[in-house]
């Protein structure tokens, strides 16, 4: 299950992600927001974050101006690796290289049908581990000691 959640700014750009899950058959849960009056992106990044950490989902799509403060936000929680992408290279090869397990894209920064074309990459993209591993394990050291 994907989580999703945006602020006012990436609203639109929510329901051609819903449309491109439900396109793939992929269930998703959206934790807002669901109108585009002005709105605080950390309160949703933060559910969504979560719903990632706890397991509840397994990787989540968040949404603002530019994928930048919401990815940010979401970064904050302990276990999330977000990426913020605006071309598909970098989506896939975050998942493959740096086991992502959310991906923010900005809606004044890429278009719906780039959008979508980032979403499918990073949603395609399978974790690699190998020499990738050690990285990745550094990455939650850091995060979990502040120090390697």
């Amino acid at each position: 299950m994907i989580a999703i959640a945006n602020d006012h700014v990436g609203l639109e750009l929510k329901g051609v992600i819903i449309e491109l899950l439900e396109e793939r058959g992929i269930d998703y849960k959206d934790f807002g927001a669901y109108t585009d009056e002005r709105c605080d992106y950390p309160v949703f990044a933060l559910q969504a974050a979560n719903a990632v950490a706890s397991g509840e989902c397994e990787r989540g799509i968040l949404l603002c101006g530019t994928g930048v403060g919401i990815s940010i936000a979401a970064n904050k929680v302990k276990q999330i690796r977000c990426v913020v992408c605006s071309e598909p290279y970098s989506a896939l090869l975050s998942r493959q290289h740096n086991d992502t397990n959310m991906l923010a894209m900005g809606a004044r920064v890429v278009g719906k049908n780039l959008a979508k074309m980032i979403a499918e990459a990073w949603l395609s993209g399978e974790y690699e581990a190998g020499r990738h591993a050690v990285r990745v394990a550094q990455i939650m050291e850091i995060e979990a000691q502040g120090r390697l």
